[in-house]
C-alpha cells in the first residue's frame, strides 16, 4: 500500500488518474478509445516532456492504477478501475 500512496503523492499523477477517468472528455481519442489514451495525448496535455511523463506513467502502472496495451509502436493507458476499487477500499479498511 506505501507503493500506491506514493504513487498519489505526485500532482502530475493525481492530474493523470483525473483525465484517465473520463477520456473522452480529456483526450481526442478516435478509433482507439476502448484501447485507452496514448502516451503521446497525455503528454501533450500535461505539457511535461515525453520521458517525465513516461516515467510518472510507469509509476501509476506499477502501483496498480493503469493497465497498458501496446499497438505498434504506441502504448494505450487506461485505468485499472478495479485496482484502484481495491486500494481505497483497503485504504478505507486500514485508516
Amino acid at each position: 500500500m506505501l507503493d500506491q500512496c506514493k504513487a498519489l503523492s505526485n500532482e502530475t499523477r493525481l492530474r493523470i488518474l483525473h483525465w484517465l477517468k473520463e477520456p473522452e472528455a480529456n483526450f481526442p481519442c478516435g478509433d482507439t478509445a476502448e484501447l485507452g489514451v496514448c502516451a503521446g495525448l497525455i503528454q501533450q496535455k500535461s505539457g511535461a516532456s515525453a520521458s517525465t511523463v513516461s516515467a510518472h506513467l510507469a509509476i501509476l502502472q506499477r502501483a496498480g492504477f493503469l493497465q497498458a496495451t501496446r499497438r505498434g509502436q504506441w502504448i494505450y493507458y487506461r485505468r485499472d478501475e478495479e485496482r484502484i476499487r481495491a486500494f481505497t477500499d483497503d485504504l478505507h479498511r486500514n485508516l
